[in-house]
């Protein structure tokens, strides 16, 4: 069997949910009791942000290639970033990287086609909500991403990185989102919205929508995890 590699710490709780997602898929395809061998390398999210925030990329790109060797190292056999910020990044990254690597961006548009969206929402970070990564792959399957106002991108980014990060839910939080989501579903008739940040599918469910798709990308990208072990 394959060892899975996850470039986790950005941030912590959803490295944990990523290891238990992978752990319930595959016990529920083998029901056997074996258990796929996982390699995590919890990496330090503050550092990684600030980066990101003074436009560092090329100092994003070698931590993130760095730190990666060493999933290489402990003996993976591919990898994931377990957040969608770094994928700012992602093209290059990929391309220096020791490990085969599997794109959170590129499986969540795969996953938009099989549902034949073409129209979506993008929740996540600002990086990613301001980032164009999203936007630069789905186009090229003739989807069109957009993304709330600039008020509701503060909102969402504030709330993403001073409780979700955190692990903090609030219900308060939960119908914000919703209702940005519902404006954006009346403004652009969008069919699905992307929980493009990783703790996002810790307060949004596809439950919470009656008119729409939620894209967990964390939830798609484990799918994929999955089907890479069968190889």
């Amino acid at each position: 069997m394959k060892t899975i590699g996850i470039l986790g710490g950005i941030g912590p709780e959803s490295t944990i949910d990523y290891y238990r997602k992978i752990i319930a898929a595959y016990r529920q395809r083998e029901p056997n009791g074996n258990y796929p061998q996982i390699i995590i390398n919890s990496i330090n999210l503050k550092q990684m942000l600030e980066l990101i925030t003074n436009e560092q990329f090329d100092d994003v790109i070698s931590l993130l290639v760095t730190e990666l060797k060493k999933l290489a190292d402990a003996g993976a056999d591919f990898a994931l970033l377990a957040s969608n910020t770094p994928h700012v990044v992602f093209d290059k990254v990929r391309e220096l990287s020791s490990l085969p690597l599997i794109s959170i961006v590129e499986e969540a548009c795969h996953k938009s086609i099989e549902l034949n969206l073409q129209r979506v929402g993008l929740f996540g970070t600002k990086f990613t909500m301001q980032g164009k990564f999203y936007q630069q792959v789905f186009s090229q399957h003739s989807i069109q991403v957009f993304t709330p106002d600039e008020t509701e991108q503060k909102y969402i980014h504030s709330r993403y990185m001073g409780e979700l990060v955190e692990g903090v839910v609030r219900n308060e939080t939960r119908s914000q989102l919703l209702s940005i989501a519902a404006k954006m579903k009346r403004t652009h008739n969008i069919q699905g919205l992307i929980l493009g940040g990783t703790e996002l599918s810790l307060i949004l469910k596809n439950s919470d929508f009656t008119d729409m798709f939620a894209l967990d990308t964390a939830a798609i990208h484990v799918e994929s995890v999955i089907k890479i072990l069968d190889l």
